[in-house]
């Protein structure tokens, strides 16, 4: 690999030592219908944009991407001209959601853009919206007078020529990628040039890419996954990326499948729900000639990597050449620029089987007898280091022992945009002359080196006198009726009758909503969270399909469920039940009468 300062370098190098390779391509609806941009095109495209950018704005502007999902390739060109305009990038979710509007505000708020990059189709929807409340549109005509809106599609490529080197530097920031929201608001974590590039050498090296490799994604591109690990990295060591839309795996998960089979794809992965999603809802029977023998790296992370979901989706396609040595459960957030830890390429995770009482007690300690299975996601690569560390006291903690887990290393970002004091408590923390160490708030524990996820700090719960992980009760409840929907839940407490008590909150299945026993479904959920947990439960909320709060990369909102379930309203009910105070009974009395 040569030696790099930015992705303006990258590219530019990529166009002039192999300008008719293949660097992009957009599927949809079939593997055949396709969409392409050599390295070549890709940069005349980039310069243009970027040339009429500079018309408009100054060096470091930031400047707010606003794509359809369909517009892959006309985002990952927005992306790249940034940098080649010497802007800061800002991305956001494609949302015509009823808030779309507020949330696209907010960001161009909170980031101070300059401009919005996007096209004519995207900025006459949102025009409509606007005409409709026309007291709401004169305020944001006021507000954000100074915004440039740019039609990206209405860009000549012949604007290229008059492109200007803006010099950008490895201590420059290269965008803002916001957190995903899901235990608060969602901050811009600020990523220089320097970071990317020092965490896609991480990546390169821990999952073994070569000029060889084909990435296959479908996921968000404004999502430091889909955008670290499906755009920047296939542009970085050299390869191609096969595109799709993240809608065409909730309509065709079978496409994802049959787009790897198809063009040899070597690397694709995902949140452990796609993989449990797509086990769950193609019929293997119908993949005619499929072939995932080329699949040599399935990475998983972005949420809990669940050990039955693993078994399950190998379990379906082994007949189709997919190994467990496949899998590639890996750790990382925004605040990383991606990565942190991965395990070795090519070898079966390990799982670790743990005593879940121990577990309550922040003891990891093994147990044959267990079925609480932990996925290792590895360990830290090149120079990065991870440290398991107390909370409270700030001390490292030994192997075994469960901490918050600290990051330290040069994909590290910069901080949080406009918010000093966080960045402060978040970013620049040290164990004695060691750091700066990022806090990660996720808790875990180490052996033998590797590093294995056990929850949320802000998430965990203290009931009845233990700690209880949330994912683990949600799993236990979706497992205990048909009708409910695998990875579709949240647990979490609340304070009442003066103490800390459980709620749960569910979706159910589509096809139970009409004749739902919603008396059957609470006994269930109630016998389950006893029998495997010891604790009893306060509330459950039953909700329609498809309404459970998330996050716009997949992951469950559980404090904003906690919130909607507090306010009274928000959640779309279907059935709901509540411990009354004269039926709260002791453990011995309730396990005898579930």
């Amino acid at each position: 690999m040569k030696t790099y300062s930015t992705i303006v370098d990258v590219l530019r190098d990529r166009a002039a030592t192999t300008p008719d390779r293949l660097a992009y391509s957009f599927v949809s609806e079939t593997p055949t219908n396709v969409t392409s941009l050599t390295y070549q095109q890709l940069e005349t495209k980039v310069k243009a944009i970027a040339a009429h950018l500079q018309t408009k704005i100054q060096k470091g502007d930031r400047i707010l991407l606003l794509f359809p999902y369909s517009d892959g390739l006309e985002f990952v060109a927005s992306f790249y001209a940034c940098s080649y305009a010497g802007a800061v990038a800002v991305t956001i979710n494609p949302s015509k959601n009823a808030d779309a509007l507020d949330k696209l505000l907010e960001r161009i708020e909170d980031s101070q853009a300059k401009a919005v990059v996007t096209t004519s189709e995207v900025i006459n929807y949102f025009k409509g919206k606007l005409a409709k409340n026309p007291l709401k549109s004169v305020g944001v005509a006021t507000k954000f007078s100074h915004l440039e809106l740019v039609e990206m599609d209405k860009i000549p490529l012949d604007e290229a020529t008059n492109w200007q080197d803006p010099e950008v530097t490895a201590d420059d920031l290269a965008f803002f990628q916001y957190t995903s929201g899901s235990t608060g608001k969602p901050k811009g974590v600020m990523i220089t040039q320097g970071n990317l590039l020092n965490n896609s050498e991480t990546i390169r090296n821990a999952f073994e890419y070569n000029t060889e490799s084909i990435m296959g994604t479908w996921l968000p591109v404004f999502h430091d996954m889909g955008l670290i690990g499906g755009i920047i990295q296939p542009l970085y060591t050299g390869f191609p990326s096969i595109m799709m839309s993240p809608v065409e795996l909730i309509q065709r998960p079978r496409l994802w499948l049959e787009t790897i089979s198809h063009y040899k794809i070597t690397t694709s992965g995902a949140p452990n729900f796609a993989y449990d999603l797509v086990a769950r809802q193609v019929d293997p029977t119908q993949l005619e000639n499929l072939d995932l023998s080329s699949w040599r790296l399935a990475f998983s992370g972005a949420e809990t990597v669940r050990a039955a979901t693993l078994k399950k989706f190998t379990e379906v396609f082994a007949p189709f050449g997919f190994k467990p040595e496949y899998f590639y459960p890996c750790y990382g957030m925004a605040e990383a620029t991606l990565f942190i830890t991965g395990g070795q390429a090519t070898k079966v995770p390990n799982i670790q089987y743990l005593d879940p009482e121990a577990l309550q007690e922040n003891r990891a300690v093994p147990s044959a007898e267990s079925e609480l299975g932990i996925v290792s996601c590895g360990q830290p690569w090149l120079d990065d280091q991870v440290a398991i560390v107390n909370p409270e006291t700030k001390t490292e903690l030994e192997d075994g022992k469960v901490g918050e887990i600290w990051a330290c290393g040069g994909g590290i970002g910069q901080g949080y945009w406009r918010r000093p004091e966080e960045t402060a408590e978040t970013f620049k923390q040290y164990l004695g002359d060691r750091g700066p160490f990022l806090r990660t708030g996720d808790l875990g524990f180490v052996k033998d080196g590797e590093v294995y996820i056990t929850g949320r700090m802000k998430e965990v719960m203290i009931l009845w006198g233990r700690y209880r992980y949330p994912q683990n009760i949600e799993a236990t409840v979706e497992k205990c009726h048909p009708a409910l929907r695998p990875s579709l839940g949240a647990a979490f407490s609340i304070e009442a009758e003066n103490d800390e008590r459980l709620v749960v909150v569910h979706e159910v299945e589509r096809s139970h909503i009409r004749k739902l026993n919603v008396e059957e479904v609470v006994s269930a959920i109630r016998k389950a969270i006893y029998e495997e947990h010891s604790v009893e439960v306060y509330g459950i909320v039953l909700i329609r399909t498809a309404t459970i709060p998330k996050t716009s990369s997949g992951k469950i909102q559980r404090r904003k469920c906690r919130q909607l379930y507090l306010d009274g309203e928000g959640l779309n009910v279907v059935g709901e039940w509540k411990l009354e105070v004269s039926e709260s009974k002791g453990i011995t009395e309730l396990a005898g009468s579930l």
